[in-house]
């Protein structure tokens, strides 16, 4: 079940977004990061929007979503999707993204973009393309993997 965070999530949302961001293979953000960094970082004011995925009234994945930009490129909607690890696999990603692409669609963007997509993340990529996405370039190199080296990171977008 997808549902909107309330403030009472956070301590649920934590060790997901810890364990996925210390991993260091699928999302570009400094391992070191604090709780209170990543809070401020994850938990976005409205019109931005931040889910958890449930089951058994678990937290087993969060998403966020935002415009990609202010101003001229607040058009297109952006994101981040996260998933518990014992969850991987189970269509936690996939419910998370196919809400975050429902939300985009109903809140009148013209597009999802996802600015950072790991290139080895083959489940990730997979998902995205299955709904639709395609990659626009890759940064060859832009992310240090820690067991693959410098992998590249895609653009992906959807149209909507």
């Amino acid at each position: 079940m997808i549902r909107e965070a309330r403030d009472g999530d956070w301590p649920r949302i934590w060790p997901i977004i810890r364990n996925v961001v210390t991993e260091q293979r699928t999302i570009p953000y400094d391992p070191a990061m604090t709780e209170d960094d990543a809070e401020r970082m994850w938990m976005l004011p409205a019109p931005a929007r931040v889910v958890v995925a449930t089951r058994d009234d678990e937290v087993v994945g969060t998403a966020n979503m935002y415009a990609n930009r202010p101003g001229p490129g607040s058009h297109v909607a952006s994101g981040t999707v996260m998933v518990a690890s014992r969850a991987r696999g189970m269509g936690v990603g996939r419910e998370l993204t196919t809400d975050l692409v429902g939300w985009a669609r109903g809140s009148g963007f013209a597009a999802v973009q996802f600015n950072a997509v790991v290139d080895t993340n083959v489940a990730a990529v997979r998902l995205y393309e299955s709904l639709g996405f395609v990659t626009l370039g890759v940064a060859p190199g832009a992310f240090r993997h820690p067991s693959e080296g410098f992998v590249g990171l895609r653009i992906m977008w959807l149209d909507l």
